[in-house]
């Protein structure tokens, strides 16, 4: 199988880190400099993406374009890499439901060779992570996304056959996960308004299993929000969509909300966070 050419929309963190990992089983992984911060430009540097200078070119040249992009605009970039004709691979690799997947397959299905469903579980591969990249699809499809990353930090494992299987794991997942963190930060901030914010976390720190354990994951937390928050509106439409009861996690996107502002600073402290939390 000759290497393929791939494309990555866009270098967030993730993204770019898993775009480097396909590097040695690609020809070239592109990355589009039109409308991208500073920020983004460095990043791909940074992993060794090469840059063009318009989506138009990327999609022309890519045999295989990966979408890794908040999940609030998946769905507009779809419809946008569609509008350009483009006729490879597209891996839809991000955190929206299977409603969602089966839409955007349907903008890109005259054109493109298939749409793959793919969720990455765990950290962006850098150090000694090794997250998993679950896919779900056309078996020929799925079978070059793994020969894509063989032998890298990013783990495949394709679900079956079935668009939408890849999404409905991650937001099974990240609805515990994410939602588990928020409660952490309210639990905290009941807790410090009454004055026995370290007697609960001494409490906690007895059941090292507990998120509640982890109280300076609250900052984290709120430097995430502006990406966890849309996350959990996708994740509460797949509970709607099946039928299960979705306001608990349309709560917890609510609650994220009130750190919009707060987005990737690093430098957020425990205290930050919950004066913001309560006083947004």
């Amino acid at each position: 199988m000759d290497q393929p050419t791939v494309g990555i929309l866009h270098p967030g963190s993730m993204g770019a880190a898993v775009a480097a990992c396909a590097a040695p089983n690609a020809a070239a992984v592109l990355w589009c400099e039109a409308g991208r911060s500073a920020a983004s430009a460095s990043r791909a540097a940074e992993f060794g993406l090469t840059p063009v200078a318009a989506l138009p070119e990327l999609l022309d040249r890519s045999d295989i374009v990966i979408s890794l992009c908040p999940p609030a605009v998946a769905e507009d970039l779809a419809a946008e890499v569609a509008s350009w004709g483009f006729g490879g691979w597209y891996v839809e690799a991000n955190a929206v439901s299977p409603e969602r997947v089966l839409r955007i397959e349907d903008l890109l299905s005259p054109g493109a060779k298939a749409v793959i469903d793919g969720s990455v579980v765990g950290s962006p591969p850098v150090g000694d992570k090794s997250p998993t990249l679950y896919l779900s699809g056309l078996p020929t499809g799925t079978a070059r996304i793994e020969a894509l990353f063989a032998g890298t930090a990013v783990q495949t494992t394709t679900l079956g056959p079935g668009i939408g299987k890849a999404s409905a794991l991650k937001l099974s997942y990240a609805s515990f996960q994410k939602t588990s963190r928020v409660l952490v930060a309210l639990a905290i901030g009941m807790a410090r308004e009454y004055g026995v914010d370290q007697e609960l976390i001494e409490v906690a720190s007895r059941r090292t299993d507990s998120y509640l354990s982890e109280p300076q994951y609250v900052a984290k937390t709120a430097a995430r929000a502006w990406r966890w928050g849309p996350e959990l509106e996708e994740a509460a439409d797949a509970l709607a969509a099946a039928g299960l009861p979705p306001e608990m996690l349309r709560a917890a996107a609510a609650t994220l909300a009130r750190w919009h502002d707060a987005k990737d600073d690093s430098e957020l402290t425990l205290t930050d966070a919950l004066d913001r939390l309560a006083h947004p």
